[in-house]
């Protein structure tokens, strides 16, 4: 017999955001799952879902990833003995080797740290960081055409498997 679920837990996993404008604006070659150093009233605001990364870019500044651009805007019912500034800048948590091999593919080869995606798991934040290269103005139409095409296939399968 199967046992029963706990009711108590709580799923903690879930998307907060994703940067959609990341995958219409740049080639994704890569992408590392890095931690994120927040404070309480960014921890309170994410789980209310404020949070806007349009803007958003990481650099590397001292051997170190910083998350530049992203904001959030702090609630109003946040602690009133800190000062909350909404686009501070936030440091990335990964490992070593994983930083070594980012800063070399941005300093050597032109590449750009972007933020794709900001996720629950168990209870701690992640942020899915891109490693990217810009897109042309004819990729992007290129992109486009594709995606309009793949979806008139799938009207045209649709309508015919109606038929049979």
């Amino acid at each position: 017999m199967a046992k029963a679920k706990d009711k108590d837990k709580k799923e903690t996993g879930g998307t907060i955001a994703l940067n959609k404008r990341a995958r219409h604006e740049y080639h994704i070659d890569q992408r590392f799952e890095a931690g994120v150093a927040l404070q309480g009233w960014e921890l309170k605001a994410l789980r209310a879902g404020r949070i806007n990364f349009g803007d958003g870019y990481a650099v590397v500044l001292k051997g170190e990833i910083f998350l530049v651009g992203t904001s959030i805007p702090p609630l109003i019912s946040a602690s009133t003995h800190v000062v909350p500034v909404d686009r501070r800048t936030r440091k990335l948590l990964l490992h070593r080797q994983e930083i070594d091999q980012l800063i070399g593919a941005v300093e050597r080869k032109g590449y750009t740290l972007v933020p794709m995606a900001m996720y629950w798991k168990a209870n701690k934040v992640k942020v899915e960081i891109g490693l990217a290269r810009g897109k042309q103005e004819h990729d992007k139409r290129n992109t486009e055409k594709e995606r309009d095409w793949q979806r008139e296939k799938q009207r045209t399968m649709r309508s015919h498997n109606r038929e049979a």
